[in-house]
Formats: structure tokens, C-alpha cells, sequence
């Protein structure tokens, strides 16, 4: 492309930046962000952005109202500072559960969040792992929902398993299980789950044969970890040799780290779409790097090449 790439970072989750500008060889642009005393953010761009192709690296994870608000400043930004194109790389999608009207007066969070970030002048987006593949079509623009699957079972492919069965916690995370379960050569099981309030689960039933195996709970995001550990304990019961869970988003509010520590799950991996800060890291707790995975999108896009080899 004849114009020229730059990286911008916002304060959501700067190693991950860091990590993605190392990969494609490019350096993040000058940016100071920083906050009034009332609380309101302020953004300045430190160098001559005219013309560039800009991408702005920014998680909307909690505090998810201060980092949305961050990313809406810096697009405003760079658009009077008259970048070329601007794409909003997002490995994780705040809102992204409120995708639909679950019950009579509330609102679609997630279309309301697509349609801010798309009057600041937004070009393109890039994600990994929408709660709901139908928040792509909430957006008038080009989304890349990035999967964090090949990160997955890259790292499972070089354990030793002897008789793997992935698991889904619920069943509507079965195809994205089946996907996993096909790569890795492992049988598939599903727990039958039933919520009965936001935030709280109930285990049920365990659908398939888990007496004696490796066991691999699959999910999108681990969130309070009531889910995945009840999840857990059901696979144990039932006989399951060893349960290890694997999430791309390390949401972990709430009493999460306590559960996590105090469950039956002998390790959690999850993706670095997160910043997991060291109060929240245990022993049981692995993290993998997303960013070269983001950074091969981006070069692509960058380059007007296809990335539809990433989503395989």
C-alpha cells in the first residue's frame, strides 16, 4: 500500500501492543493520554499522522466504559489529524453479551456500542471471538472476527494426551467446540446447563463420555468462573481423569480468582486479548499471545491481501 502503516496504542492493554508492534516491525506512534482531575479523559497525538493507514489497539475490558470512551477520543483524533484509514483492532468487544433483547425494556448494548464507535468515522474492525457472530453484522463496515482457536490448539497439539474429549459448558459453544475437538483429534461432550439468574449457573448434566479422560472445557470468555467450575466439578464427578479449560478472554470479575483457585481444574489457559494484571495470575493460570495472530491481519489488511486463511 502506498501509504504508510502506524500503530496506536490505547491504555486497555499496552503489552499487548507492544507484542503486535515487535511482530510487524513497526513502532507505536506518540500518544499522551492521560486523565483531569474531574475524571475526564484527554488525548493528544504527538506527531504527523496525515495520510497513514492507522491502527488503534484497544480492548474495551473493564473498566470498559473509560476504555470505550478512550478509543472513541483517539478516533476523533486521528480523524481531524486526517489519517488515510482507520481501523480499530478490539480483541475484545465490551457489551458483547447484551446482543439481543432478552426480556421486554432493555436496550442492545452491543449494536449501541457498534453504532458509537461507527459515527467516529470508523473504516474497519478487527475482533477475536465475538460472544455472538451476529454482532459483525450490527457494523456498515468491514469486521474481521479473528478466531483464537489456532492459538489453542497449537499449544494442545504439544501436550501429551492419551485420550482427549473437548467440552462445551453450555450448547451454544458446541460448534465452536466441535471446531476445536476436530483439529486436536478428541472426542466432544456437552454440559447441559441451566442459568436462572445473570451470572449464575447451575450444572445439570454431563452429554458424553468423560469416565477416564482428559477433559477440555472450551469457552469463548471465563467471566465470574461460576460456569466453568461447576462445569469442572460435574466432569470430576463423572469421572474425568483431569479438566483443564481453556477461554480467549480472561474477564475474571468478581470472585473468579477465588473460584478458579479453589477449584477441581488442574490448569485455565486463556489469550492476552486481556491484560491480566499479577493480582490476578495463579499457578494454574497459563496465558498464550494472541498478538502475532493480530499482527498477520493487520499486515494483511495493511497490504490489501486476503485474510480469510486466518479464519481456518
Amino acid at each position: 500500500m502506498s501509504y504508510e502503516l502506524l500503530l496506536i496504542s490505547g491504555n486497555s492493554n499496552r503489552p499487548l501492543a507492544v507484542e503486535i508492534s515487535k511482530y510487524l516491525n513497526q513502532r507505536l506512534a506518540d500518544v499522551t493520554i492521560k486523565k483531569f482531575s474531574d475524571g475526564e479523559i484527554s488525548v493528544k497525538i504527538n506527531e504527523n499522522i496525515r495520510g497513514k493507514d492507522v491502527f488503534i489497539i484497544q480492548p474495551t475490558s473493564a473498566p470498559a466504559n473509560d476504555h470505550i470512551m478512550e478509543l472513541l477520543l483517539i478516533l476523533d483524533a486521528v480523524r481531524r489529524a486526517s489519517a488515510k484509514r482507520i481501523t480499530a483492532v478490539i480483541p475484545y468487544y465490551g457489551y458483547g453479551r447484551q446482543d439481543r433483547k432478552s426480556e421486554p425494556r432493555v436496550p442492545i448494548s452491543a449494536r449501541l456500542v457498534a453504532d458509537i464507535l461507527q459515527v467516529s468515522s470508523l473504516d474497519r474492525v478487527i475482533t477475536v471471538d465475538l460472544h455472538a457472530d451476529q454482532i459483525q453484522g450490527f457494523f456498515h463496515i468491514p469486521v474481521d472476527n479473528l478466531y483464537a482457536a489456532p492459538v489453542f490448539i497449537k499449544h494442545l497439539k504439544e501436550k501429551s494426551f492419551q485420550n482427549p474429549v473437548v467440552v462445551s459448558p453450555d450448547t451454544g459453544g458446541v460448534e465452536r467446540a466441535r471446531y476445536l475437538a476436530n483439529h486436536i483429534d478428541a472426542g466432544l461432550a456437552i454440559i447441559d446447563k441451566r442459568r436462572p439468574q445473570p451470572n449464575i449457573a447451575e450444572i445439570m448434566n454431563v452429554i458424553g463420555d468423560v469416565e477416564g479422560k482428559e477433559c477440555i472445557l472450551y469457552d469463548d470468555m471465563i467471566d465470574t468462573a461460576g460456569t466453568i467450575t461447576k462445569a469442572a466439578k460435574a466432569l470430576k464427578e463423572q469421572g474425568a481423569k483431569t479438566v483443564i479449560a481453556c477461554a480467549t478472554h480472561a474477564v475474571l470479575s468478581g470472585p473468579a480468582i477465588e473460584r478458579l483457585k479453589e477449584s477441581v481444574l488442574d490448569q485455565v489457559i486463556f489469550t492476552n486479548t486481556i491484560y491480566l494484571p499479577e493480582s490476578k495470575q495463579l499457578d494454574k493460570i497459563k496465558v498464550l499471545s494472541i498478538a502475532d495472530l493480530i499482527g498477520e491481519a493487520i499486515r494483511r489488511i495493511h497490504n490489501e491481501e486476503s485474510v480469510s486463511s486466518l479464519f481456518l
